[in-house]
């Protein structure tokens, strides 16, 4: 169940030729794929793309319509692996992941790959989400590009550009029989726009052809020595090649006017940020028409000298606008240029910062400084103090504030006392009533009595547990290497068990084979946590394996139990509910304290709250609109009760949790709260008697369309209290003095 549908907006996929279509960028994608003629696509989902993959799943009709294989692949690796099919056969192919975390687990692939060449068109759409919306290291992709020689596509970020680069992505890796890498940012994957429509394709040469006519060419296979040919091949046949069919198309573009002395050089996925950065300049027009020449490379790998050499003829200087470091394009630049007489200064780095996402902010203090030291602007004067005169009602302070407020509007700098002074950041946490909370709430009460142990935490959203309130997890080496990443650590030498992590995604992908298959292999006696939330959760909630939720066109229901015995591990066991704090706690302590020797394997089960609340939502709507009796719980504190101690936040960290002032005058400690966003999955009520704290929490039923026995049972309810509630007054006017 992803955590959302397109099945109304697949529709569009059917749009033929001269239809003009609306959309997101990733639908965009969807259809230049089926107006190209691919034959089939996998890929492993992550951001920015993973909506490409749940488009995919949604329009497996139109994808068999056209004779198109698609595959959930288990890894990157997976999928890149099956680019193989374009090495012997005329088959267009395309794989899709996240950024370079996902090109790194497909190195393997994609390397043997670049090797041996392609014969049809295999495209890779890598999702860049290199900056601050990233939640990766901060790598580029430009890197292995360059490094296998795979050429690199960065289309400028509107949709007939991003429709266009799939479909010259196809055509280049066939011409140059190179695989080719086609880099969508965040704001490509998800801008909006429209594009004029083509009809779909066939493929020219189907799946059913290649299996019922299999080749063989011994010259792409990397061996010896065939394998020393390779990289031969590609600086002799197919860089040329790659080379002349970039000019022949005109994949990169030239703006403005070509005559004046300087000039900017981009990569399309930065030009609507440049773009923007001019026209604060007024050097652009919301049509993207620029008075400054730009040089705009949608290849941004491999460089055409011939474009660079004629951009920068006749220019005093020409700024380079790179993301990120090392600065490969500005180096490749200024070795083109060494090698020739022009003299046009280069400069990149020097005006921007040397890392970082260039946003449109970043861009304009660069293009401001580099254009003002050449005068092409004029520098911005620097603002002046004005002289407010005083009078008998205005006091100093006030002329002072209302001085530094015009300063600070004038010079556009940061004012004192600012948001990023007194305001603290929140760190990123578990959703309201997530149920892998629960685990690392046990896992603290654990540590209380067996002291702290060494947790190798792993990618997903229990890597939350690593901040506050849990500060839990010691490393995180990538997605299944949990188990992996403590392995050094199983020693006989302590007595305490290093204690591993991961996601019922990640011991698909990695995780059964690279941490508990290689635990059972080495004899590890370690504990491997399991969270089994039924989901790729972090991804955006797609079916796995031993995903529950019954799926029309893949095979789910594996138990994680059946396959981490398979591979030998014999103390496993299962928590079918993570929100009973007890037994979490208990199990815990058991796998940690066991005599038994061997690896230790806990399934913590319980489903993603968010896509249950997904689910369950529209459920709960149309039954209470139909009159039937629907049931929710929530929680509360009482205020007379609470002590102000807040351990039920600190051992939760829930986001329903918070803190108001205290009711009664003689108490000054804030009490605890629950606010209106809980789920009632009764977590806090859970710590509250397993951390043996005060009883200050209930729960309550809200009951929409109550039957007649609901209605006496509330009326029962509040004689019972009301007499309560009197009795108790009548006691305090007794006592009163």
């Amino acid at each position: 169940m992803a955590e959302r549908s397109f099945v109304e907006e697949v529709k569009k996929l059917r749009l033929g030729d001269g239809e003009v279509f609306s959309g997101e960028g990733i639908l965009a994608v969807t259809k230049a794929l089926l107006e190209s003629g691919v034959s089939y696509v996998a890929g492993y989902q992550g951001a920015p793309i993973s909506h490409l993959m749940d488009v995919l799943a949604d329009a497996q009709d139109i994808l068999s319509e056209n004779g198109i294989r698609f595959e959930n692949s288990a890894s990157e690796a997976t999928a890149a692996a099956s680019l193989a099919a374009s090495v012997n056969y005329p088959l267009r192919g395309a794989v899709t992941f996240k950024a370079t975390v996902g090109t790194n687990v497909a190195s393997d692939a994609l390397a043997n790959l670049a090797s041996g060449g392609v014969k049809g068109g295999a495209l890779i759409i890598v999702g860049e989400d290199y900056g601050e919306g990233s939640s990766i290291m901060q790598e580029r992709s430009h890197a292995f590009a360059m490094k296998s020689q795979i050429w690199m596509l960065d289309p400028r970020p509107n949709l007939p550009s991003i429709v266009q680069a799939v479909k010259d992505g196809f055509d280049l890796s066939e011409a140059s029989n190179t695989p080719v890498m086609l880099q969508l940012r965040i704001r490509a994957c998800h801008v909006h726009g429209q594009f004029v429509a083509s009809n779909n394709k066939a493929a020219k040469f189907s799946l059913q052809e290649a299996m019922e006519q299999p080749e063989r060419d011994l010259n792409r296979i990397v061996l010896p020595p065939a394998s020393f040919l390779h990289e031969k091949e590609k600086i002799e046949q197919r860089w040329p090649a790659a080379v002349k069919f970039i000019e022949e198309r005109q994949m990169n573009e030239f703006f403005g006017d070509e005559q004046d002395d300087v000039g900017l050089i981009i990569q399309g996925g930065g030009y609507n940020s440049a773009i923007r950065a001019l026209e604060h300049l007024d050097l652009a027009d919301v049509f993207g028409e620029s008075k400054i020449p730009l040089y705009v490379m949608n290849v941004a790998y491999p460089l055409i000298d011939s474009e660079i050499k004629r951009f920068c003829e006749g220019k005093r200087a020409v700024l380079v606008l790179e993301e990120g470091q090392p600065n490969f394009v500005e180096q490749n630049i200024a070795s083109i240029l060494n090698r020739t007489a022009i003299k046009a200064e280069l400069h990149g780095k020097d005006f921007l910062p040397l890392a970082g996402e260039y946003n449109t902010q970043t861009m304009l203090k660069g293009i401001r400084a580099f254009l003002e030291h050449y005068g092409r602007i004029a520098p911005v004067p620097a603002p002046k103090p004005r002289v407010v005169p005083r009078t008998e009602d205005t006091s100093s302070r006030t002329v002072e504030v209302a001085q530094l407020n015009e300063i600070v509007e004038a010079a556009e700098v940061k004012p004192l006392g600012s948001l990023d002074e007194n305001v603290h950041a929140r760190p990123p946490g578990f959703c309201t009533g997530c149920p892998e909370r629960p685990i690392f709430t046990a896992m603290k009460l654990v540590e209380r009595d067996l002291g702290e142990h060494h947790v190798s935490a792993d990618i997903g959203c229990h890597l939350f547990s690593i901040l506050p309130p849990f500060n839990l997890g010691n490393t995180t080496m990538g997605y299944g290497l949990g188990g992996a990443a403590a392995s050094a650590l199983n020693t006989q030498a302590s007595n305490k068990r290093a204690i591993s992590v991961m996601g019922d995604g990640g011991f698909w992908h990695n995780g059964l084979t690279s941490g508990i298959a290689n635990s059972v292999f080495n004899q590890s006696d370690n504990l491997t946590i399991v969270v089994d939330n039924s989901y790729t959760a972090a991804t955006g909630g797609q079916d796995i394996l031993s995903s529950t939720a019954k799926n029309e066109t893949r095979s789910t229901g594996h138990l994680l139990e059946k396959a981490a015995r398979g591979v030998g591990v014999n103390w496993l066991k299962t928590v079918k509910r993570t929100y009973d704090l007890k037994a979490m706690t208990q199990t815990l302590r058991e796998a940690l304290t066991t005599s038994e020797k061997g690896p230790k394997v806990v399934i913590a089960q319980s489903e993603c709250m968010l896509n249950r609340q997904r689910r369950e939502r529209g459920q709960v709507r149309k039954a209470t609109a139909a009159g039937e009796r629907v049931v929710r719980e929530r929680f509360g504190v009482d205020p007379d009760t609470c002590t102000g101690d807040h351990s039920c936040i600190r051992l939760s960290g829930c986001p329903s949790l918070s803190i108001r002032s205290n009711p009664d005058p003689l108490r000054t400690d804030p009490v605890a709260t629950v606010m209106n966003s809980c789920v009632g999955c009764g977590l806090c009520g859970e710590v509250s008697h397993a951390a043996i704290l005060c009883p200050s929490f209930y729960r309550a039923q809200i009951i929409s369309n109550p039957t007649s026995m609901d209605s006496f049972r509330e009326k029962l309810r509040r004689r019972v209290i009301g007499w309560f509630q009197r009795r108790s007054a009548a006691k305090r006017e007794q006592y009163a003095f």
